[in-house]
């Protein structure tokens, strides 16, 4: 197995090479929980990066979001380019939870939308974690989520070897049978199609390579690895093993027990339901179960068979689902970056999601075991959690007391940068003044972060800027995940230079060209103005050398103070160690480039930082439905070439629709 190899020009400096030694000798020494006290722009990515390399165990990485979630697995993958780099966040784009309102007798059925590229990067790191142990995941609170057993997971994969003998109806028996799906025209990732003699299959973790299997009668003749769209071989390999197409898979056994174990359930809860005289909820849970049943009989499983788990499982009431926690060996490292928030996060799941199913259970929507497919409580999660090492620049009261006074500082920035000047202005004409600082960083080509209380007051400073000439976006929560990179990577860009949200803009968001982070309505107390929020928003600022930060108020409260206060302390620590070792403060410049591999860059548009090139982008303008209509004929022309064994043509226009589907994000 690979060890982890950390690629970089840069070596630690500052407080990172104390604070790598001291959380190394923490895990060594098994201590169970440690505070990485990282001050914004401290390089704490890094210092995570050094501890895995030195330590050579599998990591977790929690983030508090998708969007930072995103920016450490970008930063992570060239860091360790060598090595297993996952993203595992949640794989919907819109999720509506089936629900029941019983004041209104309104029943909502689960509505949601896959995002196919994330489901890929999901069994990606399922894959990896089986496989090998150079493996750092980036993942979200979803990780937290049941996601089937790792052990019929792995139980139910198909190892194939050259020269073995193995009939191909009964391969093609056992490709159904872990939720593969035959399509012999339409050749995309977790499906497989059959030619003569040949299988191919796209695995679900793999959308560029497949493999394909040629058979000799009931002997495989040669495996390999192959382009799916124009069938060149890429490799060779004399054996290898076929992963289920889902993590919700099991054998036929296990299925025909799990039947038997519903049923029996189903008998007692109509039993419960009629004794209690609700014929109604009795009624509806029988028809409805039922129907599952039958579905999962004939195939296996059924639209909503994460219901059923626990009996899939075999597990017994009220015992936790498997999460992607269980598919980690026992010696790998929790780091919960932005820890005051994430952890508040993994928290609050369980009660949440307990208490709409219940509602569901009570009126004969679901059996009572529904209850147990589910987020793990936070009690579950810590048991889960081997060793951790908490990551905040401002940490949380749950941390502290996890760590015991085990605290590690990393307040000196290699780069020299100072935490910003604060300064505070009236409210009276803060929209002009304002708007007279955005015009001024845009003419100097650097970028502005503006923070307001409601969505309503972002959504109109956004337009407001956008009239008078300031190229602004706004950022909120309806955004999905791969849209709000391709925003992030804009502004960086220079497609506009304000980014205007709520909260959105606080934790981890590294974009260095910042040079003015603006806070409206900054005496408004609570959680958006606490210290440990302010202080944050503050660090936003603290990669540019010209970096400030305005807060618009008419009195300086409680927060306000204490947060200056702190930043005043780390501005000065960081100036001393300046003049003691004559270092010139310089903004950071980073590459930037996307969630899924594509060239990075230091200059240009987000376009070319995308891989688009300049005449394809001068073909379709960026009008989204005009680039739309042209990926849909260039999957047309792609289409034909293949047919017409053009592969070579089909495999340019693929690349072209790529890239025109990349900039469609990038556009929103």
């Amino acid at each position: 197995m690979p060890d982890f190899k950390l690629v970089s020009e840069f070596t630690p400096r500052g407080d990172q090479p104390e604070a790598i030694r001291q959380l190394v000798d923490g895990l060594r020494s098994g201590v169970r929980d440690q505070v990485l006290l990282g001050a914004t722009g401290t390089g704490k990515t890094f210092t995570m990066a050094n501890v895995v390399a030195t330590l050579n165990r599998p990591a977790l990485v929690l983030a508090p979001n998708k969007t930072l979630a995103a920016q450490l697995y970008t930063e992570f993958k060239g860091l360790f380019p060598d090595n297993a780099v996952e993203y595992f966040v949640s794989y919907y784009d819109y999720y509506q939870p089936e629900a029941y309102l019983p004041h209104s007798d309104v029943y909502i059925e689960k509505d949601s939308s896959i995002n196919d590229d994330i489901d890929k990067l999901r069994h990606g790191a399922t894959h990896s974690l089986l496989t090998r142990r150079d493996v750092l995941i980036v993942a979200s609170v979803s990780c937290i989520y049941g996601l089937g057993s790792p052990d019929f997971y792995a139980k139910m994969v198909i190892p194939v070897e050259e020269g073995q003998t193995l009939a191909m109806e009964t391969l093609l028996a056992r490709l159904v049978e872990i939720h593969y799906e035959r399509n012999d025209y339409d050749f995309h990732r977790g499906t497989f199609r059959v030619r003569g003699d040949v299988v191919e299959i796209i695995p679900p973790y793999n959308r560029d390579k497949a493999l394909r299997i040629e058979f000799f009668g009931d002997e495989i003749d040669s495996i390999a690895e192959t382009d799916p769209l124009t069938g060149e071989v890429k490799d060779r390999l004399r054996r290898t093993v076929i992963y289920p197409g889902s993590h919700f898979v099991s054998d036929r056994e296990n299925v025909n027990r799990a039947v038997d174990s519903i049923r029996d359930e189903l008998q007692h809860r109509l039993a419960e339901l009629k004794g209690a005289n609700k014929l109604v909820e009795a009624q509806r849970l029988e028809q409805r179960t039922m129907y599952d049943l039958e579905i999962i009989e004939e195939l296996g499983y059924c639209n909503g068979i994460e219901n059923y788990s626990r009996h899939l499982d075999g597990r017994v009431e009220g015992q936790p689902p498997a999460t992607l926690l269980d598919y980690f060996p026992d010696d790998f490292i929790l780091f919960a970056d932005e820890s005051h928030i994430g952890l508040p996060q993994v928290g609050g799941m369980y009660n949440g999601d307990r208490s709409r199913k219940t509602t569901l259970v009570d009126f004969g929507f679901r059996l009572p075991s529904a209850l147990d497919n589910r987020p793990l409580s936070y009690d579950e999660f810590q048991e889960r959690v081997h060793q951790a090492v908490y990551v905040s620049a401002t940490p949380g009261p749950l941390e502290m007391d996890l760590a015991q006074g085990v605290v590690v500082e990393q307040i000196i920035r290699p780069t020299g940068l100072v935490d910003p000047r604060v300064e505070v202005r009236k409210v009276q004409g803060q929209i002009d003044d304002l708007l007279a600082e955005c015009k001024k960083r845009q003419s100097r080509d650097e970028r502005v972060l503006v923070t307001t209380l409601t969505k309503r007051m972002a959504e109109d400073l956004n337009d407001y800027l956008n009239s008078m000439g300031v190229a602004s976006r706004y950022l909120h929560s309806d955004i999905d995940t791969l849209e709000r990179m391709a925003i992030i990577q804009a502004l960086r860009a220079g497609e506009f230079f304000v980014l205007v949200g709520i909260n959105l803009l606080r934790e981890g968001l590294d974009i260095p060209e910042v040079s003015l982070v603006a806070i409206l309505d900054a005496d408004k107390e609570g959680f958006l103005r606490s210290p440990r929020s302010l202080v944050q928003t503050f660090g936003r600022a603290a990669r540019n050398v010209d970096g400030r930060v305005i807060m618009y108020a008419d009195a300086v409260t409680r927060s306000m103070e204490t947060a200056m206060e702190e930043t005043a302390r780390r501005r000065e620590r960081q100036v001393a160690y300046n003049e003691e070792h004559g270092i010139t403060p310089a903004t950071i410049r980073k590459k930037f480039g996307n969630l899924f591999g594509a060239p990075d860059s230091e200059k240009g548009t987000a376009g070319s930082a995308y891989g688009l090139a300049a005449e394809e982008r001068a073909g379709y303008g960026s009008d989204p439905k005009e680039m739309k209509k042209a990926v849909n004929r260039l999957e047309r022309e792609m289409r034909e070439a293949a047919k017409e064994l053009e592969f070579e043509r089909a495999a340019e226009l693929r690349d072209r629709i790529a890239l025109l589907r990349e900039r469609m994000l990038e556009l929103g």
